[in-house]
């Protein structure tokens, strides 16, 4: 029989094995290797691979805030990790104030963007960064402000039509008032014999106006006797021929 020593002596090394052991086997082995980009407006997009369960993330605003001009941005899971690699690019004219992370870290600047390369094993992933971001340059701000764009190019729309507006009154306006005479209701041939007339400054005789304008006789005579009755115009008979005057206004 097994004595009641040799039991307890069994019970303390299972004990002892349980002790040494089941810390290793009861936790997950969690692994990353991602790429994480912040952008100027404080989105995080986490790319990669990892079998951690809420690592991954798409423009999300979880992991970063803002007081003042200062960035705040800070990825930490209390998890160990075997093993972890990233690469994290902050947004374009970023400074960095301080920085804290798990692991090991190197600091690169790739043309204005800092990039931040990370590694460690079994130890928590985190990653906390102070930094702030300096002036957008213009082709920055036609990328991020697309409402602004939209506002802009509404206003000039806006502007153009009002002013085709504008134009179109103002022609209206001179067309139908030259010189004092009132165009309103006039036909073309009628405003090219009113606008002779102004040119030359002296009376013409509907010769002349046929002439000068190249309209056919009957449609002059039809045309004066019709601006004679508009008031525009007066006749004076010498000998065969009609003098035709403006009416002064």
């Amino acid at each position: 029989m097994v004595s009641t020593k040799a039991y307890k002596q069994i019970f303390l090394c299972t004990l002892l094995i349980l002790i040494i052991y089941l810390p290793s086997t009861s936790a997950q082995d969690y692994y990353a290797d991602l790429k994480i980009d912040v952008d100027s407006y404080g989105f995080v997009t986490i790319d990669g691979t990892t079998n951690h369960p809420d690592l991954l993330a798409k423009n999300t605003e979880i992991y970063t805030s803002k007081k003042q001009s200062y960035w705040l941005l800070n990825i930490t899971k209390n998890e160990i990790f075997t093993d972890f690699v990233y690469v994290l690019t902050l947004p374009q004219g970023s400074s960095i104030n301080y920085i804290k992370s798990s692991g090991f870290i190197q600091i690169e600047d790739e043309q204005g963007n800092l990039i931040i390369n990370g590694f460690g094993q079994n130890e928590l992933f985190s990653i906390q960064i102070q930094y702030q971001i300096g002036k957008l340059t213009d082709e920055e701000s036609i990328k991020f402000d697309p409402i602004f764009i939209f506002l802009i190019t509404i206003i000039i729309i806006l502007i153009a039509i009002l002013f085709g507006i504008y134009l179109k009154e103002k022609a209206k306006t001179q067309n139908l008032i030259q010189d004092g005479y009132d165009f309103k209701g006039l036909n073309q041939r009628q405003k090219q014999i009113m606008n002779l007339l102004i040119d030359k400054k002296t009376p013409l005789t509907q010769t002349d106006i046929q002439k000068q304008l190249n309209i056919p006789k009957a449609a002059v005579s039809r045309n004066i006797q019709r601006l004679e009755l508009k008031g525009l115009i007066e006749k004076e008979q010498i000998g065969m021929s009609n003098l035709i005057r403006l009416k002064k206004t």
